[in-house]
C-alpha cells in the first residue's frame, strides 16, 4: 500500500512539472533578443518552455519547412520563394562595417570596401593606414548578413577573398577586436552595444552616414534590414500567444536594450 501511495505521488509530481515547449531557430542577430524576451515570458507562463537556437536565417526557414521548429528567426525580408510563410516584423537593424578601434582609417567608400573584399586592395597603406596586410572577415553561407552585404555591394560570394570566415555577430566582433588589421561586417545593434561597453571596435560610416541605431531609425543609414519572426502557418495556440507578447509594448524595452529599432510602440 505504501508503495502505491509513493507511486501515485510521483505521478502527480511528474504531471505538475510537464510543460509545453516552443522551439525557435535561426538568426544569430535575433536570437539574443528573443532569449531575453522568452525568459520574461516564461516567468509569467510557468507551463511554457522556450528553446532558442541559432544557426542563421537559412536554418530558421529550413527548420520551418522540415517541421523542426515552431518559429523561425530571420534577419531579412522574406524572399519571393518564401511567400507561403507568415512573417512578423519585430524590429529593424542595420549592417555596420567594423574595424579595430586603433585602426587610423576612419572611413571607407563603397568602392574601397568592394576592392578590399575582392582582394584588389590588400594593404591598409593604400587606404591611408599602416603598411600592414588587411585581414578580411567574411560571413558563412546561410547567414542573412552575408546575403544583405553581397546584395548591397553587388557582389557574389565567389568573388570574396576572405582571410577568416565566421558565423554569428559575436564571432565577428571577437575576431576584429583581437586583430588591429581586420575588417568585418555585423549587426549595427550588436556592434554599437559592444563598443559602448568597451570592446575595441569602431563602426565605419557608410556614404558619409554614421552607422548607428539612430540613423537606422530615421532612415538615413543606407544598409538597413528587417528582423522577423516566421511561422509555417497562421499562428495558433501557444505560438500565437507568444508572438502577441513579442509584438506588444511589453517587449519594447528588450528591443531597445539590444540596440535595435522598435517598430511596435503601442
Amino acid at each position: 500500500m505504501r508503495n502505491i501511495i509513493v507511486l501515485v505521488c510521483l505521478l502527480f509530481s511528474i504531471q505538475a512539472y510537464t510543460y509545453d515547449k516552443l522551439v525557435l531557430t535561426g538568426s544569430s542577430t535575433v536570437a539574443p533578443l528573443l532569449s531575453d524576451i522568452a525568459k520574461a515570458y516564461e516567468s509569467s507562463h510557468s507551463q511554457i518552455r522556450i528553446d532558442v537556437q541559432t544557426g542563421g536565417s537559412s536554418r530558421g526557414i529550413s527548420d520551418l519547412r522540415k517541421g523542426l521548429n515552431d518559429i523561425g528567426m530571420v534577419s531579412r525580408k522574406l524572399k519571393d520563394s518564401e511567400s507561403d510563410l507568415n512573417s512578423f516584423l519585430i524590429a529593424k537593424d542595420g549592417l555596420a562595417i567594423i574595424t579595430h578601434k586603433n585602426n587610423p582609417v576612419k572611413e571607407l567608400s563603397p568602392e574601397q570596401i568592394v576592392s578590399i573584399y575582392t582582394g584588389k586592395i590588400k594593404n591598409w597603406r593604400k587606404l591611408g593606414g599602416k603598411d600592414l596586410p588587411i585581414v578580411v572577415v567574411n560571413k558563412a553561407e546561410g547567414r542573412s548578413t552575408l546575403e544583405i552585404f553581397l546584395k548591397y555591394f553587388k557582389l557574389k560570394n565567389s568573388q570574396i577573398e576572405a582571410s577568416v570566415v565566421i558565423g554569428d555577430n559575436e564571432q565577428g566582433i571577437k575576431t576584429v577586436s583581437k586583430n588591429p588589421y581586420a575588417i568585418g561586417y555585423v549587426s549595427i545593434g550588436t556592434a554599437e552595444y559592444n563598443a559602448s561597453v568597451g570592446v575595441p571596435i569602431q563602426l565605419l560610416p557608410l556614404n558619409s552616414v554614421k552607422a548607428s541605431v539612430e540613423n537606422v531609425e530615421n532612415g538615413t543609414y543606407p544598409l538597413a534590414r528587417e528582423l522577423n519572426l516566421v511561422t509555417k502557418s497562421k499562428p495558433e495556440g501557444n505560438i500565437k500567444l507568444f508572438l502577441d507578447y513579442v509584438l506588444s509594448k511589453k517587449s519594447l524595452s528588450f528591443v531597445e536594450e539590444h540596440y535595435f529599432v522598435p517598430v511596435h510602440k503601442n
